[in-house]
């Protein structure tokens, strides 16, 4: 992840963001003899494949048009006149089908609209990994390089109109499908689905620092989340199923505050974390004031409510209804371990107060 956020050129670019997507299908592949766990890995290295076949022939375009993968000379040779490249009949602008490539590659790293599903396959990983490779690096990497190149998608209208409407979707999608879920751990990963969206159209509409202030805000509270439902999932003996608990809140105390401050910045509550953030993102556009702008909105804003009911949902079942979860794991459960304890607590510090830090 170094290389990738710390690579001034294409090529460096490239070598990280294979290299997250190695170290991705091998944590998530880290329980070999599960089937579940070996079917997801199968099918997250295709699916980061087909956003690679996008994102290699993007970068070859840059080198075709300006001789360079360097992305300062590229950024500043962007303005001059663009030629068009002519394919079947078709007269297509080299900047813009650029850009296009590109968010193929970030549609497929990013679990947007079309390539969504292999993040929640992914939680068959272990918790922790589901906390920083799947919440906080791996899947923004797609958010970080459409920001990483910024000054080129400035200058083709077509893509950012194609970006708007497919985090519009992605987030609106998400949202909906994770309201049906029942296993604690996927309804948090179509959470992050739902958030990339939100940071994949903030960038859409032009406001890249944003993006990356949500990128940062997210990675907080989501990470947190994760660990929380790792922490009840392993006291509940591996139990996933959040039909099948119930009434824990009284048995976690800890866990119980930890998933409640990361839901309420999950959702925009005022105040914490993410609503100096997910906020703003709406409010932008919203004066936008152009129709993918104004689609970007309802869809966000509608994707808001979706999102307040399935955090809520899973709070509800996991610790306030009456228990559904047998005796022997009831008898056995405790709460988070000082070692457990101690990340969540420092992510739940940062869930509170980072947003109200850095916001300008």
């Amino acid at each position: 992840m170094p290389m990738l956020v710390t690579g001034d050129n294409s090529l460096q670019l490239f070598l990280g963001w294979e290299g997250v997507g190695l170290a991705s299908y091998l944590l998530i592949h880290f329980w070999f003899t599960r089937l579940q766990a070996d079917k997801a890995a199968t099918k997250a290295m295709p699916v980061n494949r087909v956003g690679d076949f996008g994102l290699a022939p993007g970068i070859s375009g840059r080198f075709t048009l300006f001789q360079t993968v360097d992305f300062s000379t590229i950024f500043a040779r962007a303005f001059a006149p663009r030629n068009s490249w002519i394919s079947r009949n078709m007269r297509l602008n080299a900047i813009t089908l650029i850009c296009i490539l590109l968010l193929i590659g970030a549609v497929g790293k990013s679990a947007q609209i079309g390539s969504h599903t292999w993040s929640p396959d992914a939680m068959e990983g272990p918790t922790p990994v589901s906390a920083s490779i799947h919440a906080a690096t791996m899947v923004t990497a797609g958010v970080f390089m459409i920001a990483r190149c910024s000054p080129l998608f400035e200058y083709p209208p077509t893509a950012l109109i194609v970006i708007t409407s497919a985090g519009a979707m992605t987030s609106f999608l998400a949202a909906t499908t994770g309201i049906l879920q029942n296993d604690l751990k996927r309804v948090i990963a179509y959470s992050t689905c739902s958030q990339l969206g939100y940071m994949i159209f903030a960038c859409g509409i032009s406001n890249y620092s944003v993006s990356v202030f949500h990128l940062m805000n997210h990675a907080f509270f989501k990470a947190l989340l994760f660990l929380s439902a790792g922490s009840v999932i392993h006291a509940m003996s591996d139990e996933q199923d959040m039909r099948k608990m119930g009434g824990l809140a009284s048995s976690f105390p800890l866990t119980y505050a930890m998933m409640l401050m990361g839901s309420l910045s999950l959702i925009g509550f005022p105040f914490p974390t993410g609503f100096y953030s997910k906020d703003v993102i709406l409010e932008l556009a919203y004066t936008k004031y152009t129709i993918s702008g104004n689609f970007a909105f309802w869809l966000g804003s509608v994707s808001v409510l979706f999102t307040s009911y399935y955090s809520f949902r899973f709070i509800f079942l996991t610790f306030l209804v009456p228990t559904n979860s047998f005796g022997r794991d009831r008898l056995r459960c405790h709460d988070a371990p000082i070692p457990m304890a101690i990340p969540s607590i420092l992510l739940a510090l940062g869930s509170l107060f980072v947003g109200y830090l850095a916001k300008v």
